[in-house]
């Protein structure tokens, strides 16, 4: 955990409220932006691979093809519902 500074905001000789030391927000704000590239990453590549493994399929007919799309459809369609029930 990193140590708590405060700023004070000195106008005309007196000390406003503290403020936010802004070296710490930009450190919160890149540790935010770095887990978000992460995690968004991690859940391209996982659709990519669902799907590079439908691409490399030899389908028998366009039948199993969409059954196969559908499935892709249903998992991502579950996810997205997931996301929105856990969400605030």
């Amino acid at each position: 955990m990193l140590p708590m500074r405060i700023t004070y905001f000195w106008e005309d000789g007196v000390a406003n409220a503290p403020g936010p030391d802004p070296e710490l927000l930009k450190s919160i704000q890149t540790r935010i932006d770095k887990k978000i590239r992460e995690q968004e990453i991690s859940t391209i590549e996982f659709w990519k691979e669902r799907l590079d493994r439908l691409a490399s399929m030899k389908p028998e007919g366009i039948g199993s093809l969409q059954l196969e799309i559908k499935k892709i459809s249903t998992m991502m369609d579950n996810r997205i519902k997931t996301l929105k029930k856990d969400s605030p």
